[in-house]
């Protein structure tokens, strides 16, 4: 694993030496021309290393590049010039693993498959059931189908029905009852 070199901290003006132009030229890590050199290089390798990682030739050739920008950007972190490919080998890793994070991720937030959809026969069979269930509702007392409009479709309590309607409460549980009653002799009749 190569060695990065911490941001380092201003440091007090020294009296300069041929030593000193040395260590500051390490120091200051790869130069341009040496990435240049570097990617004309071994570029094909790191993309064989991210197809080895990753599966499509698309992300191995973004993967590869992001490695040369992000390298390139942190160059002056680097301090062995000779550690640039080792550097970039690691990152092309790195994001190549990310790059699998994200997918991997991506795969599980995508919602649950549908249910199966019911068969054209289930639907006109229950196109045929909502047209004799409103028939039959159709055929009760205006204040029978008040009550179980507002009772089972809108899902009100029976009290909130009798307010709502302005009767007492043993009037929507008579009115309930019976209308349920003549439900069920209404659709159990022969068509």
């Amino acid at each position: 694993m190569p060695v990065i070199a911490p941001m380092p901290a201003a440091r007090p003006a020294r009296i300069s030496n041929q030593r000193d132009g040395a260590e500051d030229a390490v120091a200051a890590g790869p130069t341009v021309d040496h990435l240049t050199e570097t990617y004309r290089t071994h570029y094909r390798s790191l993309l064989g290393l991210a197809a080895l990682l990753l599966d499509d030739t698309a992300s191995c050739e973004d993967v590869v590049q992001e490695a040369f920008i992000r390298v390139h950007s942190a160059r002056k972190r680097v301090r062995d010039p000779e550690k640039t490919l080792a550097y970039l080998r690691q990152t092309v890793v790195n994001l190549s693993r990310s790059a699998l994070r994200r997918r991997i991720l991506g795969l599980k937030l995508l919602s649950n498959p549908l249910p199966d959809m019911a068969s054209a026969e289930e639907g006109a069979y229950d196109q045929l059931e909502r047209d004799s269930l409103i028939k039959a509702m159709k055929g009760l007392q205006r204040r029978q189908r008040e009550v179980l409009v507002l009772r089972y479709f809108a899902d009100m309590t029976e009290a909130q029905v009798a307010e709502t309607l302005g009767i007492s409460l043993g009037s929507v549980k008579a009115y309930g009852s019976r209308g349920i009653a003549a439900l069920r002799v209404a659709m159990e009749a022969p068509a």
